[in-house]
């Protein structure tokens, strides 16, 4: 008799799927020679709290040379290290002793512009025939259209050398390129290639949605009352100098390199539509691996909110497609100050929320212990955003301020004697006193990690919402888990769910069989190992 075919086993799961990222700033992260600025060998020592923590990844915002008018978003030599963080030696150790620890190194990819220091750039602005004049977008009239650029006035420059405007949709320091020159894509996939092959494990792409522009160079049309975010503050949609449909081909370029090297590629996105967000995805598996959701990380903490931005991402996605979910980054207030003004009951449902939904949290740093923002004075303001913008914005500093790693003199981020390079804030909230302590944030954190990686539900399962009353937000992974969140300040019932509490954010409820209606404290939070049927 003939053996009956043997199945073939499933496909290995990329490890980022299963797998939670971890952001560092690393000027803010640790300080290893006292000099106030946090560095790379600084992060090389603190390796060991990541892997206890758990993170399977950590991506690094810049660390390629820079002059520093954005703080490393305006790249001067991208196959190069800023040497106020160390060498390209260290951060090839980094890369070394991290993956000993089963962790995976990402940098921060900035290719929608350079430093007007790159030597690109320069040599552009030597004459209108220079060897590089057509990497960066330049054009007739002072300025050509009516874009604006995102610190305020126009995103044009005018160059009286050459008689043209170079293009900057940030800051003038920031010379846009011109992503139209095939040669500018060919220079792109030379620095992907180089990092790959030191042993980078991805990259987030800075301004994803940005790089492509109009050829036209067309004005982009006025917002109206309708509009909201970026197009209600700037008075324009931007229509023609961002979203653009050959962004994808760039993209689906970049996928094709990232796959050879079984790297990841994700994406800054910040669009508001589901469906121009999923375009990201392209089929599923041909452009981004991961891309931001920034309306979830610009909603409130609100149940109603959170659930409607995860149904529709869900339903948009196209099949084979993996969300990312974030709460805080360098850009944006943390999640213990924007979602939950420091109510530590807040803190712990919005983590319960990130660590439970299918896809890939990306977790900043800070966000493990609940570290809120640091108000910042206006004499120790960096952010050039703050700068300009002050007092009506004082910028995006005071969620870049050092983390802390104990409660003595320094936060444990710098020596005693030393100045930070950004005000400490509260330094009771400390990695130190809260690894020592079960029922802290940090315990918590590090605990449903862990969960993530022993249940494949939560790894890898679908999403289905669930019924619940208002303010309540619940959720089955899989066919066996449910996450149910009061994100509310009254307590609830919650009727459907049985079964064992594998984590609550009250921990005395851990273990507890539940069986009929399910009582939730105000801000409560439960991850229950459901009954079998």
């Amino acid at each position: 008799m003939r053996r009956p075919p043997v199945p073939e086993p499933p496909a290995p799961q990329p490890w980022w799927r299963g797998g939670v990222l971890y952001q560092i700033y690393p000027r803010s992260f640790a300080d290893s020679n006292g000099d106030g600025t946090g560095d790379l060998r600084g992060i090389i020592e603190h390796l060991d709290h990541l892997q206890w923590l758990g993170v399977d990844g950590i991506w690094l915002s810049p660390i390629t040379l820079s002059p520093d008018a954005e703080w490393g978003y305006d790249v001067s030599d991208f196959c190069a290290v800023h040497p106020e963080l160390g060498t390209t030696s260290d951060l090839d150790e980094l890369i070394v002793e991290a993956r000993r620890r089963g962790i995976r190194v990402l940098l921060d990819l900035v290719p929608n512009h350079t430093s007007n220091q790159h030597p690109w750039f320069v040599d552009s602005c030597s004459s209108r025939s220079a060897r590089h004049r057509d990497w960066y977008v330049w054009a007739d009239g002072s300025p050509p259209n009516n874009w604006v650029s995102s610190f305020g006035g126009p995103a044009w420059t005018f160059d009286d050398a050459t008689g043209q405007s170079y293009l900057h949709n940030h800051l003038s320091e920031q010379p846009d390129l011109n992503w139209w020159n095939e040669e500018v894509r060919d220079a792109f996939d030379a620095i992907l290639a180089y990092w790959f092959d030191r042993g980078i494990a991805g990259f987030r792409i800075d301004v994803c949605n940005g790089i492509v522009k109009d050829a036209e160079l067309r004005d982009n049309p006025r917002s109206t009352p309708e509009d909201t975010g970026d197009a209600a503050l700037y008075g324009q949609r931007f229509v023609y100098n961002a979203n653009r449909p050959e962004v994808h081909d760039v993209i689906r370029r970049w996928r094709r390199l990232a796959d050879a090297h079984e790297a990841v590629l994700i994406g800054e996105t910040p669009v508001e539509s589901m469906s121009t967000l999923a375009s990201f995805y392209g089929a599923g598996d041909d452009e981004l691996h991961l891309a931001f959701n920034f309306p979830f990380i610009t909603a409130p903490l609100d149940a109603d909110a959170m659930r409607t931005i995860v149904e529709r991402a869900e339903a948009a996605l196209p099949p084979g497609a993996w969300p990312a979910w974030t709460g805080s980054n360098h850009d944006m207030s943390r999640l213990a100050t924007r979602w939950a003004q420091g109510d530590k009951r807040k803190i712990r449902a919005a983590l319960v929320v990130l660590l439970g939904l299918r896809g890939t949290p990306v977790l900043y740093q800070g966000d493990e212990i609940g570290l809120v923002d640091t108000p910042l004075a206006r004499v120790a303001l960096r952010d050039p955003l703050g700068v300009r913008f002050w007092p009506a914005f004082a910028g995006r500093y005071g969620m870049r301020t050092p983390m802390h790693w104990s409660g003595a003199v320094g936060g444990g981020f710098t020596a005693a004697a030393v100045t930070p390079w950004l005000p400490l804030g509260d330094l009771t909230c400390n990695v130190e006193d809260q690894r020592a302590d079960p029922a802290s944030i940090l315990t918590l954190t590090r605990d449903l990690i862990a969960l993530r990686k022993d249940n494949a539900d939560l790894a890898s399962g679908a999403y289905v919402s669930l019924a619940g009353p208002s303010g309540v937000w619940a959720w089955r992974r899989g066919g066996g888990t449910a996450v149910v969140v009061n994100l509310s300040e009254s307590d609830a019932t919650l009727d459907g769910i049985s079964g064992r509490v594998s984590i609550g954010t009250n921990r005395t409820r851990d273990g507890e069989y539940l069986s009929g209606p399910v009582a939730l404290s105000a801000w409560e939070a439960l991850v229950v190992q459901l009954a079998s049927p």
